[in-house]
């Protein structure tokens, strides 16, 4: 009976997947449509000019959830001020919800409206605010980052509406309009409805990425920290000629070079002592996980631009990329750099360089290695200049759990829509909002991308393609199916052994 039962089951979820994708492969030229008049909007949020077009933007994505019958607050969040002293009100941030069936899990999904700046004279083949489709590619500013990933999550939640299916999930949606210019406001936000908004809320995912690979669909778990550090050197109040006073004082840029150059050696291992104490150890399960991910290594190479990398394995460059720490030297403010020839020894000079920082390292501890480090080389040349060593800039590092459930319920909806399992990576560079989330929220926290390595997010002619967007829809649909499945099963489970 059993037997039959979980067959019968697993026919009529078969039989209920097939009418979903169906409905989203016949409305796909809607959808297309959705996302055309979202790209229309100029809400680029770093240019004050544009402000307006972003609240309109963020009024248009409640009007969307509105229309799918959620119930949704715009959160204000007061205004901030720009560096002409001038007041401009920030965008509202979108707290929505559908469903609140207390035998189904809540999923939240955090997503962002706003764009990169962009103009057709920065190198783009077509308007960048007009979505057009070359090649099956949605070219526009916003297709992949992060309009069209938000739609399709919209799209998924549509389809059951318009089949008038039981919902499986209870949704809640975080939307803001500030992402591009560092979410402000959004951590207050979050801290204070901690306890209200979030406390039913099971799990938290974000669709704010990309693949690795142009074909294989991955899934994120893991993002690097960030610290910038500043360190500056003096010697007295005014730039000095070469000729009057070269050779007979300690020259503040040659202090700052030789305390750049202590940095890191020529293979890229950082040479700040104890900086790799707390680096956790790469583990068999992780290591694993490398040999599987699709990867590109002459490809790589290309879109750098470089001849060379430091490391000759796709294992190598991947663990250097997401399990190890950096460190990047990024400029010299106060130095001459313009063309020519000018004979000035500079007063004042200051180095820019950040560490990338992975768990379980401290920033704290890392801030106080660089200091400890840098005044000790500083100490040995005697240089009577003064040292000044800052860290005006922390970001920590984020990781989840690959056996979570929430991540063994995307990895089947991959497997379901894809057809292939997905590759689990991790982001060299920082994402924020991630480690904000699970820091503030203590929920499972995951990363789903829907778009594709060379979708060009930032770059000149960003686009989506129409099958990701398409099978996008498709794939958090499934998940949807598939979360609610383990959740339901997670609850029997736990109440069995609590019978037992």
């Amino acid at each position: 009976l059993l037997l039959f039962k979980a067959g019968m089951s697993l026919s009529s979820s078969l039989v209920l997947e097939m009418e979903i994708f169906q409905y989203i492969d016949v409305h796909q030229s809607d959808f297309i449509e959705d996302l055309k008049e979202w790209v229309a909007v100029e809400s680029d949020s770093v240019q004050p000019d544009l402000r307006k077009e972003v609240i309109r933007m963020m009024a248009l994505a409640a009007d969307k959830l509105s229309a799918l019958g959620a119930t949704v607050n715009l959160v204000n969040l007061g205004s901030h001020q720009l560096p002409d002293g001038q007041d401009l009100p920030l965008p509202p941030v979108i707290l929505g919800k559908l469903g609140m069936d207390p035998q189904n899990p809540t999923v939240c999904f955090y997503g962002h409206v706003d764009v990169q700046p962009a103009k057709k004279e920065d190198g783009w083949k077509t308007d960048p605010y007009t979505l057009t489709e070359i090649n099956g590619n949605l070219y526009g500013r916003g297709a992949t980052d992060n309009k069209g990933p938000v739609l399709a999550w919209i799209n998924a939640v549509e389809t059951f509406r318009a089949l008038k299916l039981a919902m499986p999930v209870n949704f809640k949606f975080v939307i803001e309009g500030m992402e591009e210019a560092g979410s402000l406001g959004l951590e207050k936000l979050l801290e204070e409805e901690k306890q209200c908004f979030f406390s039913d809320v099971d799990y938290i995912v974000i669709s704010d990425n990309l693949w690795l690979s142009n074909k294989k669909p991955a899934l994120t778990y893991g993002s690097r920290g960030n610290a910038c550090f500043f360190v500056e050197v003096e010697c007295g109040s005014k730039d000095l000629h070469s000729g009057t006073f070269g050779g007979i004082i300690h020259e503040p840029l040659t202090d700052l070079i030789a305390l750049l150059d202590s940095l890191v050696d020529p293979t890229g291992r950082i040479q700040i002592p104890g900086i790799y104490d707390s680096v956790a150890a790469l583990t068999e399960e992780e290591r694993k996980l490398y040999e599987s991910i699709e990867f590109d290594l002459e490809e790589h190479k290309n879109n750098s631009g470089v001849k060379k990398f430091l490391y000759g394995t796709k294992e190598e460059i991947l663990q250097h990329l997401w399990h190890y720490p950096s460190l990047s030297i990024h400029g010299i403010e106060g130095a001459f750099h313009e063309p020519g020839i000018k004979t000035v020894i500079p007063a004042k000079v200051i180095g820019k360089f950040s560490i990338r920082q992975v768990p379980h390292m401290d920033l704290s501890v890392v801030k106080q290695q660089v200091v400890e480090h840098l005044e000790g080389v500083f100490s040995k040349r005697n240089s009577p200049n003064k040292l000044k060593v800052s860290m005006p800039l922390g970001a920590k590092p984020w990781l989840a759990d690959v056996n979570d459930p929430v991540y063994k319920a995307a990895r089947r909806a991959i497997k379901t829509v894809f057809g292939e399992e997905p590759d689990f990576i991790r982001d060299g560079s920082t994402i924020p909002v991630a480690r904000m989330f699970q820091t503030i929220t203590q929920k499972s926290v995951m990363m789903f991308p829907i778009g594709a390595a060379d979708d060009g997010e930032h770059s000149q002619n960003e686009k989506i393609s129409r099958h990701n967007y398409i099978e996008g829809t498709k794939v958090f649909a499934a998940f949807f199916l598939e979360i609610s499945k383990l959740h339901q099963h997670l609850h029997e489970t736990s109440n069995t052994e609590t019978n037992n």
